[in-house]
Parts: structure tokens; C-alpha cells; sequence
């Protein structure tokens, strides 16, 4: 959730089932697992969800890749193989509270920013910004917290495959020219170091 914090927020609302494409803060209190904070715009019918306390699931994607057949040694011995996809992702569920409280929108906002900005050869901080500009930009946004009461690690990484299966399909995805593929291969490097 922290190397991949861009989460499908989903809730099944009043007016149906919603879901938004957002970064989520994780903050690992209160224990035992913690909260998920993030915004939504206004317009944004979803926060109206959560406009009283609501059940809510964040799937958090992490590196993904497909795999081909042609890499495992059972296509030229029996042929019997098909293509698949290897993937992690946490699904997080728990109950969803909007706020629009500006002290808290800006103390997540600034939160927000320190957190992607870090690292950036030139980070951008709100104090760039006219401070009436950030008061408008936050009359525009809904805090939204997520207190968590499980989750869910889900990842296929070859683990049904031969050792020299898995072997074979980390090396030609650490080979690959697309980093999401190269990102998945390292995964599997990961798990296998484990």
C-alpha cells in the first residue's frame, strides 16, 4: 500500500455502487490496522456514501504482468499450458467517514504532499501556492477516512509452476523493455529470496 498507494476505493451506496481511482494515505494507527485517509472532489457523488459511517473495500494493485506459455518447458514437452497473469494487491475493507473539516483537509493535504513530493528533485510544497488559492482548493474536496478492519494479500507469482518455470518467467520479465513487467519480475525475485 505504500510502494503502490493508488487504490479503487468502492462503496455500495444509496445510489449504487461507486468506485474511485485515488491515492491513499496509510497510517498505521490506531492499531491493530490502522487508517486510510485520501480526498475526493465535491462533485464526487461517492463521499455522500460515507456521509455516514459506511463499509467500504480499497484494492491497492501492485506490479502486474502477463505471462506467455512459450516460457515454460511443458509447451514444447506437452503443449498443455495456457497463458496467465501474475499480480500482488492488498484489499483493504473497513468502515468509510467523510469530513470536511478544512483544519483536517489541509493537515491531509499537506500530509498528501510531503508524502508523493519526497524525493523529487524539486518537490513542490503548498506554501508555493496563494494561500487563498489552497483555501478555494479546499472548499472543492471531501476528506474521506477509512478505518480498517482487515486485509487481504492476493498475489499470483508463478508459485503453481515448476522451479524452473518460475525461474524462467522472473528472468524474461527482469528483461523486459516495460518497467511494469520488470516490476513484477523483481516481485517474484523478492519472493523467491524469501
Amino acid at each position: 500500500m505504500a510502494r503502490f498507494p493508488l487504490a479503487v476505493l468502492i462503496t455500495n451506496g444509496p445510489g449504487g455502487i461507486h468506485a474511485s481511482h485515488l491515492p491513499m494515505l496509510y497510517d498505521p494507527e490506531p492499531a491493530p490496522l490502522g487508517t486510510l485517509l485520501a480526498h475526493v472532489a465535491r462533485p464526487n457523488l461517492q463521499w455522500r456514501d460515507a456521509s455516514e459511517p459506511a463499509r467500504a473495500l480499497a484494492i491497492f494493485s501492485g506490479p502486474d504482468a502477463y505471462v506467455t506459455p512459450a516460457w515454460y518447458e511443458a509447451t514444447r514437452e506437452t503443449g498443455k499450458v495456457v497463458p496467465t497473469w501474475n499480480y500482488v494487491a492488498v484489499h483493504a475493507r473497513g468502515t468509510l467517514r467523510a469530513f470536511d473539516d478544512r483544519t483536517r483537509l489541509r493537515e491531509l493535504v499537506a500530509r498528501m504532499t510531503v508524502q508523493f513530493e519526497t524525493g523529487l528533485p524539486e518537490p513542490w510544497s503548498m506554501d508555493d501556492a496563494p494561500s487563498d488559492y489552497i483555501d478555494t482548493m479546499l472548499g472543492a474536496i471531501v476528506g474521506l477516512e477509512m478505518s480498517v478492519s482487515s486485509l487481504t494479500g492476493k498475489w499470483k507469482l508463478s508459485q503453481n509452476r515448476p522451479e524452473t518455470d518460475r525461474q524462467r518467467v522472473e528472468q524474461e520479465l527482469r528483461l523486459s523493455t516495460s518497467p511494469r513487467d520488470v516490476a513484477t519480475g523483481e516481485e517474484m525475485g523478492r519472493l523467491r529470496e524469501r
